[in-house]
């Protein structure tokens, strides 16, 4: 009896059928991407510009050491006392909306600014001393950069504007809310110095609760003076970048509680200890 020969498979379509299904899992696998923190990173400074030296009352240094353990303004602290420790510091000797407490001494509040009742210099030496800004301060200025820039040189003209344009926002700052406002001074920044074997997890632990206590006081004065809060604002600008009202809301917001969340290099290992 013959032999029935087998038939071949046709495997024309293979090629096909596999290209379809790697197409189906690109359009389907959700991957995951790393996430990061978002900062801002500063320029780079000139060589020829001197780095002013910050008061020590300016910064608020965080550091955390190879175990773990933070050490705040030198003294141990817990992390669930980080966040409000770091609010007390951007609150300190300022004028905003909210009412706090800082070392038992209470921040009273008016109408349009919140002051600390009872504070003396003595009380104030560990935070930095805000600035006023006042409205009649900030016009004169206005009025003199806008002469500056008529009768300056075409190549200076660009960074007067730039002058111009800073007082004009905190001008748009004090409409927005409504009156005069004290601002951090420039050299005033939350450092941040970990231990090379500090753990990933109380790393990111430590920065979520300083960026919480900026984020946490942004809302608070946003909801106080626009009705909304802070984050809802960035959500409203970022789908529409043309919302000038926004945008301002937001500038004004920022001039009371700027993000300056600063890391210095980390130290070596046991060199951050009690």
């Amino acid at each position: 009896m013959a032999r029935r020969e087998l038939q071949e498979i046709n495997a024309g379509s293979m090629a096909d059928i596999a290209f379809l299904l790697l197409i189906f899992w690109l359009v389907t696998t959700t991957i995951e991407s790393d996430m990061g923190i978002k900062r801002q990173l500063p320029p780079p400074v000139p060589d020829d510009i001197e780095i002013p030296q910050a008061k020590e009352q300016d910064v608020f240094n965080v550091k955390v050491n190879f175990l773990d353990l933070l050490l705040v303004e030198g003294q141990p602290l817990d992390m669930d006392q980080l966040k409000n420790k770091a609010k007390d510091f951007l609150i300190a000797t300022g004028d905003g909306v909210m009412t706090h407490k800082i070392d038992n001494q209470e921040i009273g509040k008016n109408r349009d600014v919140i002051f600390i009742t009872g504070a003396n210099d003595k009380t104030n030496a560990a935070f930095p001393e805000r600035e006023w800004v006042r409205k009649a301060d900030v016009k004169l200025k206005i009025a003199e950069y806008e002469q500056i820039v008529k009768i300056a040189e075409a190549k200076n003209k660009d960074a007067f504007r730039k002058v111009l344009s800073k007082w004009k926002e905190k001008l748009t700052t004090i409409t927005l809310l409504g009156g005069d406002y004290k601002e951090l001074p420039p050299s005033a920044l939350i450092s941040m110095q970990n231990d090379n074997n500090t753990t990933y997890n109380t790393y990111l632990q430590v920065q979520n609760e300083l960026q919480s206590a900026v984020n946490e006081l942004r809302d608070e004065l946003a909801l106080a003076k626009f009705g909304q809060s802070y984050s809802k604002l960035e959500d409203v600008y970022s789908k529409n970048k043309q919302d000038k009202r926004t945008l301002d809301k937001i500038t004004a917001v920022r001039a009371l509680y700027p993000q300056r969340i600063s890391e210095a290099e980390p130290r070596d290992a046991g060199s951050i200890y009690y």
